[in-house]
């Protein structure tokens, strides 16, 4: 089964999605990282969709009950990297990333949840 990796750094996690998302591998990815968000005591999650070129509405959900569930576990998420195209095409859906928050890149990211180094 395809999986994406999900990265420690210090009490953070890194998630890079490098592949187009389909429904079965949006719903192991957030499997997968809500249960190492618990085993790895994570604080913070950093997701980069810096190389999604197109995200429709059950990722972009997923996105967002990832976040919620991550906040539930006491972790914070960041999305890092999104292009022009999918923050227009998140706003033309009605698509809000409640509780989410956004950055321009991973090390900007890493500043909005309070870690400048390790």
């Amino acid at each position: 089964m395809e999986r994406i990796p999900i990265l420690r750094m210090g009490d953070l996690l890194l998630v890079t999605i490098q592949v187009d998302m389909h429904d079965r591998l949006a719903m192991t990815l957030q499997d997968d990282l809500t249960e190492r968000i618990v085993r790895d005591n994570a604080k913070g999650v950093l997701i980069d969709i810096s190389a999604l070129d197109l995200v429709d509405s059950f990722i972009g959900r997923m996105i967002s009950n990832t976040a919620a569930m991550a906040r539930v576990l006491d972790a914070q998420t960041v999305v890092v990297g999104m292009q022009p195209a999918v923050a227009i095409t998140l706003v033309e859906l009605g698509l809000t990333l409640h509780g989410v928050k956004t950055a321009l890149n991973v090390e900007k990211g890493m500043t909005l949840l309070g870690k400048t180094h390790f």
